[in-house]
């Protein structure tokens, strides 16, 4: 997305002993460690704790420690930690920022799963800090049971709004907090390496808005350091570090993690930068991003990866992309063979064989780009999948049209596309019949977001694969304020009952602005 100038419905009960309302805001002068464990030597794990990629069975445990730990996991059915399991997971220390995650597994399956984090002297187990406590809920296994809850945004301090204290911060997580979902997809942009944060912003009519300011946004990122003070500076927000303690993560990355609109080989043209080849600042931001969440398959010194599927259950499998690493080249997209396209070859084979074997009944594809929405990149380029000409699929378009074509010929069912990227909200719905590519089944597509950046004009949409928008928020100015605009996320509800799946468009405080039922195994919803 291109930067501006400035750079629950009672589906079941909040958890018992969760935070009720707004907390103080954090400050960026969060201590490393309270004064009785600064002269004791215990650890302190001040950026909380998050979940990431649970399953059935399984999750990640995230934490920051303020000096080398050992981190130590315990999970429990009740609050209370009677019969707790214990897991041993890593020291850590520098090498990783002081971040460290433990795999938990065995894990029952759609319970309440109660854990506290401790972090240990690594020469002396005994001497502990305190630990931070939070809950997660597991995957159910059975076909008809309670069913899941989803919400999916992105698009975090961006453009220069960092965290407003005045306005409570990232308010918009307590929102999504409140209505208890089993986890939140973030679609990309958790943070803008691009984007300093200034500590005043002079708004159109005249207010002020502040932000907490840091050393490492004082400025883009390109050092290592810069870009783990980036990942951090978000978790000063205490909004979001009560939301991460409730609530595990599904994370994927887009542009601005690395810079607006890149693509691996770019040479920026950016007088800020003193570092321009993009394969050198995506490869440190891939690695403060490997550290600052918990991600099953993410491990750059392993070769690991971005895009993976994550199983929730019989009810749904989350496809995760990374339109990213593996694209060529921007350009006005008008080729008529590109086998590289946005996702790369590799990519698409895993993405067709995994939808393929999927037995869930719904089939989230989180695509950290919009498929039909024209997405500039400059005077002639494009930055997205569709490039503005309606006719027969060219560009990028043509690995769209390939996995369109394979989801229908092999029969796959249930699939839904999830985006975020360009400031709005919008529901999308594809069709055949209003297509010039027609070799496909009728698809919905829904965009979200942001949860804390600027809100952007309406896009123009690309007639190649039949799109038509019955509903779609949008400021009509570039680049308008949290202040100003409401932010937005979007929510999944799956009836375990019947597989039934509800789409509400929210924005911050809660109102749904539209919502959408789609019935499993229909074709042409």
């Amino acid at each position: 997305m291109a930067q501006g100038p400035g750079g629950g419905f009672g589906r079941r009960s909040l958890l018992q002993g969760a935070a009720a309302g707004s907390a103080a805001l954090a400050l960026p002068a969060i201590s490393c460690a309270s004064p009785a464990q600064a002269r004791s030597g215990r650890p302190s794990a001040d950026w909380g704790v998050q979940v990431g990629d649970v399953t059935t069975s399984s999750g990640l445990m995230w934490v920051r420690s303020d000096r080398p730990a050992r981190m130590v996991v315990q999970t429990a059915a009740t609050e209370s930690f009677r019969n707790a399991r214990s897991w041993r997971g890593p020291v850590i220390g520098a090498g990783t920022d002081f971040t460290g995650v433990t795999s938990l597994h065995g894990l029952p399956a759609g319970e309440q799963i109660h854990y506290r984090v401790l972090l240990a002297d690594p020469d002396d187990p005994r001497r502990t800090g305190e630990p931070v406590t939070g809950t997660f809920r597991t995957a159910p296994t059975g076909r008809h049971s309670a069913g899941v809850r989803f919400h999916w945004s992105g698009d975090l301090a961006g453009q220069g709004w960092g965290i407003n204290p005045d306005r409570g911060g990232y308010r918009i997580y307590e929102d999504m907090r409140r209505r208890n979902p089993d986890f939140f997809l973030c679609s990309g942009d958790n943070i803008y390496a691009d984007s300093p944060i200034p500590e005043r912003v002079t708004l159109p009519d005249g207010r002020i808005w502040r932000n907490v300011t840091t050393a490492e946004k004082a400025k883009v990122a390109e050092t290592l350091a810069e870009f783990r003070g980036a990942f951090r500076y978000n978790l000063l927000d205490d909004n979001l570090r009560r939301f991460n303690a409730q609530v595990p993560t599904i994370t994927q990355w887009d542009d601005h993690e690395v810079h607006n609109n890149w693509y691996p080989g770019q040479l920026l043209d950016d007088d800020r930068y003193t570092v321009k080849e993009t394969d050198v600042l995506s490869a440190r931001s891939l690695r403060a991003f490997s550290e600052y969440f918990p991600i099953r398959t993410l491990r750059p010194d392993r070769g690991g990866r971005v895009y993976r599927v994550v199983h929730h259950g019989p009810l749904l499998d989350v496809f995760v992309l990374d339109m990213r690493r593996y694209r060529n080249a921007n350009s006005p997209g008008r080729q008529t063979d590109d086998p590289q396209g946005i996702l790369g070859a590799e990519q698409l084979r895993w993405l067709k064989r995994e939808l393929s074997r999927s037995h869930a009944v719904w089939k989230v594809i989180a695509s950290d780009m919009p498929l039909g929405l024209v997405v500039p990149d400059g005077k002639t380029n494009f930055e997205a999948v569709a490039q503005g000409d309606p006719g027969a699929p060219l560009g990028r378009e043509l690995q769209l049209a390939e996995l369109l074509r394979h989801i229908k010929h092999d029969r796959v069912t249930g699939t839904v596309w999830l985006t975020t990227d360009v400031h709005y909200t919008a529901a999308q719905h594809y069709a055949p019949e209003r297509a010039a590519f027609k070799d496909f089944e009728p698809f919905w597509e829904f965009v979200s977001g942001p949860l804390n950046a600027g809100g952007f004009q309406a896009l123009k949409m690309d007639g190649t694969f039949g799109p038509e928008q019955p509903f779609i928020k949008a400021p009509d100015r570039a680049n308008t304020s949290p202040a100003e605009t409401p932010q937005y996320f979007g929510e999944i509800d799956i009836d375990g009952g019947s597989g039934e799946l509800t789409v509400r468009l929210c924005q911050e405080g809660g109102k749904v602005l539209f919502s959408k039922v789609l019935q499993p195994g229909q074709v042409g919803q």
